[in-house]
């Protein structure tokens, strides 16, 4: 078999194929005849019956899905025994993934010490460091403010992407305006400043630009890392070692990233240089280093220019689901005035989202660009964000970890150890287990046929997240 019929692609499969099925792919290639396995039920010369017949997988046609040597689409019995295993990380994934290494390297370099910078004086004798000396309430406070910001604008910054400018652009603008929130910190931390009261208005615009700046990368970034991966359909490769794998979709997403919250938690690492540049030297050298790696930043973004894929803004989904729900809710009352109230077989009143299905209205409004289909996966959305309901308390836990805490390891003898260096045990812990887990404990729970699914990590994570909060507050009734 010569290499074109190894390097064969979807195109080839008639286009009247609304999706790509793997019965179907071994059928309408190059392959010879004998190299489809005599078992595959849809190229069986034997009658079998249609309803016990086991259907594959469909899956959406897409001029990325390319087989290489070595590999080949799999049989629906292939797909339900091999072990699934993630496909190699594309190169440009990992400019992105390094562009937000950078990015959060900056974010917790200069956040890991606003504690001090704000809550004790500059230059104090036999005290920790500090700048505005506002005392540990204006300290946290303010620390609170910041990441509420900072997680308040991505919603901003996600529109703007969806609607006008796609995600490269927008990451590329916020990362400038990033970039002067960052110089305006470094410029109002130097003595001078600090002796003549410009640190405390000068952190509070430096907040208010790096959040408006963190918040267009940070919902954008992770969205892109994911489309840097083209292929949809899964495939068997053959390994080295002559063993047969099923390369998943879903599974290289998952390593992609895994890959991407591990350079985050590298990146939070920067504390510990910041924590120890403020506790030696002094407020401005620790700013100004993560101002410079945001450089970097910029620089390793913008170098992948020609490489990312971009995908085209077509409207944003929160705009759309806005004017669905609002249009859905005054054609309820519109169609209850009227007298014409939607029932189910059973007679029960439908709920009130279903008069947002063009279907359904009365004298529907200019505007309304979704279908029905769309009303649907809107409720069982809205459904399925039940489970965000109790993420506030876990943040809330959460965001000790910069300021109540950071102030509690202050009131101990921390020895020559800065007591704002005690939160970066929190990203290296997950340096070491996200590897760990990515590698030995998924793969090995999979293999067993154990899967644990988002909510049950999700639920372990609040488990240990509040015997942490309880050890954390039986500590501070001993200091």
């Amino acid at each position: 078999m010569d290499m074109s019929d190894k390097n064969r692609r979807l195109s080839e499969i008639p286009h009247d194929a609304a999706f790509y099925q793997p019965s179907y792919a071994a059928s309408h290639t190059n392959e010879p005849a004998s190299e489809v396995p005599p078992e595959y039920p849809y190229e069986s010369t034997k009658s079998v019956d249609a309803d016990s017949m086991e259907k594959p997988t469909a899956y959406e046609m897409t001029e990325h899905d390319v087989l290489a040597e070595n590999e080949r689409w799999p049989t629906p019995e292939e797909e339900r025994t091999l072990l699934r295993v993630a496909d190699r990380v594309p190169a440009k994934a990992f400019l992105i993934i390094v562009t937000e290494f950078c990015e959060r390297f900056t974010y917790y370099g200069v956040s890991g010490i606003f504690q001090n910078y704000i809550q004790n004086g500059y230059k104090v004798s036999g005290s920790n460091p500090g700048a505005i000396d506002g005392g540990k309430n204006m300290a946290s406070g303010l620390g609170n403010f910041f990441q509420f910001w900072c997680y308040i604008t991505p919603i901003f910054a996600a529109i703007v992407a969806d609607q006008w400018w796609g995600k490269y652009k927008t990451i590329l603008v916020f990362a400038m305006i990033y970039m002067v929130g960052d110089i305006v910190l470094t410029l109002t931390s130097i003595p001078a400043s600090i002796q003549h009261n410009g640190a405390l208005p000068g952190l509070v615009i430096a907040m208010i630009i790096i959040g408006l700046g963190t918040g267009g990368i940070k919902s954008n970034v992770s969205p892109m890392v994911a489309e840097q991966y083209r292929r949809q359909r899964p495939f068997v490769r053959k390994l080295k070692s002559g063993k047969e794998v099923l390369v998943d979709r879903g599974a290289t997403i998952q390593s992609i990233f895994n890959w991407f919250y591990w350079a985050i938690n590298v990146g939070g690492l920067s504390a510990i240089a910041t924590s120890e540049l403020e506790h030696n030297v002094d407020f401005w050298p620790a700013y100004l280093l993560p101002t410079l790696m945001f450089v970097v930043c910029i620089g390793v973004f913008w170098a992948g220019r020609n490489t990312y894929v971009r995908t085209p803004p077509t409207g944003s989904v929160l705009v759309k689901a806005v004017k669905c729900l609002t249009t859905g809710f005054k054609q309820s009352r519109k169609s209850k005035k009227a007298g014409s109230v939607l029932v189910t077989d059973e007679g029960k009143k439908k709920n009130w989202m279903e008069y947002a299905k063009p279907s359904n209205m009365i004298d529907p409004p200019a505007g309304v660009t979704w279908n029905d289909t769309f009303v649907d996966e809107l409720k069982r959305t809205l459904k399925a964000c039940k489970v965000f309901v109790f993420f506030p308390i876990y943040w809330l836990c959460y965001g000790q970890i910069t300021n109540n805490l950071v102030a509690q390891a202050g009131e101990m003898d921390t020895g020559s150890v800065p007591n704002d260096i005690m939160q970066n045990i929190d990203p290296l812990c997950l340096i070491i287990f996200i590897p760990i887990f990515d590698k030995v404990i998924y793969p090995g729970l999979r293999r067993c046929g154990v899967i644990i699914g988002p909510v049950t990590r999700i639920f372990i994570g609040f488990i240990l997240a509040a015997i942490a909060m309880a050890y954390a507050a039986i500590v501070q009734r001993l200091v």
